[in-house]
């Protein structure tokens, strides 16, 4: 049981929605730095294939963009195309792609509602669905593919910030994590959640007031008041993500284990 054989994904085949920024951009490159192959998927196609062409840069491998608009059932149908025209199976799905909506619950629009529900629930459910013929394609009992679903520690504690939808969507994220890993385990495919806290991301930077501006932000001073000191880095969430998809966590099934410097105990 030595470490290389108890973490290692090397030659594994990945898909990370989301992946062009924030967290996604922290697991895929944990996963090329480690010998997989990664596909990224998000909106904008520009910054997707900006962000795989850096990622390649800088830890080598192969690093493929692949964009779609997963708010819509349209582009998950597309995605999930354009992965079965390049591969026969996949190892790896990470569902990071989110998004979130700030308003007061007076004026909480149901655009805002409905956006963040689609994205961070519904899409979930349907790119899972449609890629379980390639999750399952090579997947045996002793190397079972892997799902991990990005969730939040807002959908397990009252969220900070003004966005009525974001917690209960990850919620249902993490609920749907249990009901998938139940039904799928049996069919060599298991399921898992991620919950983060704070990291250094556009995400929460629009949250804390510094509008996206993620170089920009005193990302010591949001560390402060989190209970290890710090915001997560790429290393925690990177290694949280390997540990679930390698020999070492291959009988953990159905969890949602927060990465989040202690913020839920606490």
């Amino acid at each position: 049981m030595k470490i290389n054989e108890l973490f290692s994904i090397d030659g594994k085949i990945a898909l990370v929605t989301g992946g062009s920024r924030g967290i996604g951009e922290m697991i895929a490159a944990g996963f090329l730095a480690n010998g997989v192959k990664v596909y990224i998927s998000s909106r904008k196609a520009d910054v997707c294939g900006a962000t795989a062409a850096r990622l390649v840069g800088q830890y080598g491998g192969e690093c493929i963009s692949l964009p779609a608009n997963l708010s819509e059932l349209d582009g998950v149908d597309r995605l999930a195309a354009m992965l079965r025209e390049r591969e026969s199976h996949l190892d790896i799905l990470v569902n990071n792609a989110g998004v979130s909506w700030g308003a007061s619950i007076d004026e909480f629009p149901e655009l805002g509602w409905d956006k963040v529900m689609d994205t961070n629930v519904k899409a979930v459910f349907f790119l899972t669905q449609r890629l379980l013929p390639l999750l399952e394609a090579a997947a045996s009992a002793d190397d079972p593919s892997r799902v991990i679903n990005i969730g939040s520690i807002d959908g397990i504690k009252t969220p900070v910030f003004d966005t009525v939808s974001y917690g209960p969507s990850k919620a249902a994220v993490h609920a749907l994590t249990r009901q998938l890993a139940a039904k799928l385990v049996r069919r060599n495919v298991i399921v898992n959640a991620i919950a983060p806290g704070p990291f250094p991301t556009w995400m929460l930077s629009t949250g804390i007031g510094t509008g996206g501006d993620v170089d920009g932000t005193d990302w010591d001073a949001v560390g402060r008041r989190n209970p290890r000191g710090r915001v997560g880095t790429p290393e925690d969430i990177a290694g949280l993500a390997i540990f679930l998809c390698s020999r070492a966590g291959a009988f953990t099934v159905g969890e949602v284990i927060t990465c989040d410097g202690g913020t839920v105990v606490s």
